[in-house]
This record gives C-alpha cells, structure tokens and sequence, in this order.
C-alpha cells in the first residue's frame, strides 16, 4: 500500500549519505502487536505524529515500507514557511476573511511549534531561522504582491515592503519588489526526521521499517493493519504517505501531482558568495510554478523549483534532465555570479497539492478507524506539525472549529 522510496525521489539528495547502511535501522514488523495507534509513513509527518502521541502516553507503532525519512522527506529542501502556497487574498476570495486568517494563523504556530520542538528535543539537524523574502521579477506582479501585503497587515500578519532597489541590495535578484517577513527557518530535514523519531522512541513509539503495508481492516471500533510478515491491531490507523496510495484510489481524484527538482552546488568560498550577493535569507519567486533558493550551512546554494505534473508515458530520466538545466539556467540568468560554480548534487521528489494548496487532515467516511494526514504541497513540515496537533485534539476528544479547514468536506466534496 505504501509507496518505495525509489519512486518518491530520484538522483542523491544532499541529505543523504551514499551508503545507507550508515545510519540506524529498525527491524520489519514480525508477528502479531497491538497498539494504541498505527501510523502509516515514516517520513517527518509520521515521525511528528508518532512524537506527539507517544509524549501524550498514547502507545504508538510506525510502519515504514522503505527506510525512515527516505522518500519525499529525503527530497525536501526544508524551506519552512510560516506561509502557505496560496497567499492570504487568494484564501480571502476562496474562503472569506475569517476563515483565511485562521488558516494563515494556524501555518505560523505550526511553524513555531516545530521550532520549538526540534530545539526541545535538540534535533542535531542545522536548524536556522531565516527572514523569507517573496519577490516578483514583473511591475505587474509587484503590483499584486503590494495588495497581498496590505490584505496581511490588515489580517494582523507583519511583512515588510521592498523596493527593487533594496530587493537587489539584499539578495542580487533584478526584481521589481517584494514582501520580507521574519520568523522563517530552514534545517535538514533527513536529521529533522531522524531526531524527531529518536525522541518518538524515547517516548515509547516502536518503529518497523522494509514493511510495507498490504492490508488494512475495520473491525467494530478496532483497526488490524497487515505487513507481509505480520500484523498490528489498534484503535486508529493513521495513513501519513503524503498522498492517497492505490489503496486508497476514490481519493486520487483529489490530489495533483508534481514532481519538483533541488539542486546544490559545491561549497562556496566568502569571495564568491559577496560575488552572488545574495544575503542569509530565503528567497522564493511569485511565478507558479516557483522558484526558490537558501544557503545551507556548509555554505551551498540550494536551488529548487521547476515543478511539473506527473503525466502517464513521462521519460522521467529526461524529464529530469531537462528540469534540472532549466533549473540550472533560471538561477544562472538572475544571479550572474553563479555561472562558475558547480552544482554537486541534483534530485527530483515527488508530491502532491489540493485545489486549495491545503491539506487534508481528519477521517473520512469511506474509511472507519482511518485518519489521514495528506496533500501538503510545498509546505510538508509545516502543515505536518499541523497535522500532529490537530489528529492529537481529535484523539483527547478537543472539539474545535479547526479541524474542519482541512477536513475532507470543506470544498463541498466527499
């Protein structure tokens, strides 16, 4: 039912050691268990599930079919932003104002509480916290981006205007404006995963990884989630895969997906990062698809963006070959300083988006004893903080108009 990390991701992400069999690994699921909840994925979704339940004395088991924090985890850059894809006047004509500046509220805990998490736990995982800056390259996008900033300051949210000039002074990019907000960060996010199901563990979370689940069955108010070699019963599943697997195929309809590419160059000295120009901020572009890039802290640049939909009969290897140059080429053009330096590592993930760019978190009616927590865009450690609080209030019986934002029903749908 889950999905291999090979098809989640391709190339070497620069998260990743070459040789996998240098980091620890937990058994597959053998016999017959029984736990509390069940949660199905192993990457930095389930793993920040698994933490919280277990830190609430809720005894958890994860199921990873691959290795843990291998697949689209693995292929994140970890760009965490307070922000989600669609900007709050998008969200405003969608949904109304309140409920838009609730969302918008929502996203920025959720991203203060994964700070605050990784801290707490002392994840070794780079974590930094960045200003974001969100620039357009066009007067007449600038002109929509300056009506996206009044539309948040009048919903509470700070931001701050830049002219093209003070664009190009603190990043190079020949734009002509944007918005700089604080309160961004940017981490590993293969160590993030790692850390975070480290400290699951000490809580008593128990991982299973190369177990694949087969089959999943509703029994009264039970659950029995079924490996090839063995078997968990429990009072909730909770599916974390990122999108609806095969198994789950009348929620297809409901997720796009995308394939999104990163590339990181060799290290850069001093000399040559005053020559780019581009200060320690996270810059993303107004265009969709966007474009995106941040230091790392081994001085790289990390370069991403040039998403493309998943298509039937798609040459991947060319694909990606294309994706990648154009990538390449984008970055080339708008920071000139860069065409010298070499990029080491390139790899491609795939995701997927909802209509609204927001995910979905809750049960649904198709499927007794499920939870999901799924489609989170481009913003997959943000909302998978959401994710962890919101299925933890559902399990301690919080009622709260929160969770019906992201429930399945939310656009008229079923």
């Amino acid at each position: 039912m889950t999905t291999p990390a090979r098809t989640l991701r391709m190339g070497q992400p620069l998260w990743l050691p070459a040789d996998d069999r240098a980091a620890p690994m937990h058994p597959p699921l053998i016999g017959r268990h029984t736990s509390d909840a069940v949660v199905v994925g192993g990457g930095i979704t389930g793993a920040l599930i698994a933490e919280a339940f277990s830190s609430a004395g809720i005894s958890t088991i994860v199921l990873e079919a691959a290795r843990v924090g291998r697949g689209s985890t693995a292929a994140s850059s970890a760009l965490l932003l307070q922000e989600p894809d669609r900007g709050l006047s998008e969200l405003h004509e969608r949904y109304g104002g309140r409920t838009s500046r609730r969302i918008w509220q929502l996203s920025h805990s959720a991203l203060a509480e994964l700070v605050a998490l990784l801290e707490r736990h002392r994840v070794p995982c780079e974590l930094r916290q960045r200003d974001t800056i969100y620039y357009a390259t066009s007067a007449a996008a600038a002109e929509d981006l300056a009506r996206e900033l009044t539309v948040r300051k009048r919903a509470g949210f700070q931001g701050e205007w830049l002219s093209a000039g003070e664009l190009r002074r603190l990043t190079a990019i020949p734009g002509a404006g944007a918005i700089r907000t604080h309160g961004g960060a940017q981490c590993d996010p293969y160590r993030a995963c790692a850390g975070v199901l480290d400290a699951a563990v000490t809580l008593g979370t128990r991982v299973f990884e190369r177990s694949p689940v087969v089959r999943i069955t509703h029994q009264r108010n039970a659950v029995r989630v079924a490996t090839r070699r063995g078997a968990v019963d429990a009072r909730r599943v909770i599916i974390a895969t990122g999108y609806a697997t095969r198994r789950f195929k009348p929620l297809a309809g409901r997720f796009r997906m995308y394939r999104t590419y990163v590339l990181a160059t060799e290290p850069i000295g001093a000399a040559d990062c005053a020559e780019i120009g581009l200060s320690d901020v996270m810059v993303w572009n107004t265009a969709r698809p966007y474009h995106y890039a941040r230091w790392t802290a081994d001085h790289r640049l990390l370069l991403g963006g040039a998403d493309r939909p998943l298509r039937a009969g798609q040459r991947r290897h060319t694909q990606f070959d294309r994706a990648t140059r154009e990538l390449r080429g984008y970055f080339d053009a708008l920071l000139p300083a860069l065409v010298p330096i070499r990029t080491q590592c390139a790899w491609e993930g795939l995701f997927a988006i909802t209509s609204d760019s927001l995910p979905y978190i809750g049960p649904h009616r198709r499927y007794p004893g499920h939870w999901f927590a799924l489609g989170y865009g481009g913003n997959g450690m943000t909302f998978g903080s959401l994710a962890a609080r919101l299925l933890l209030e559902r399990w301690q019986g919080v009622r709260s108009r929160d969770h019906a934002l992201f429930q399945f029903d939310r656009d008229g749908g079923t």
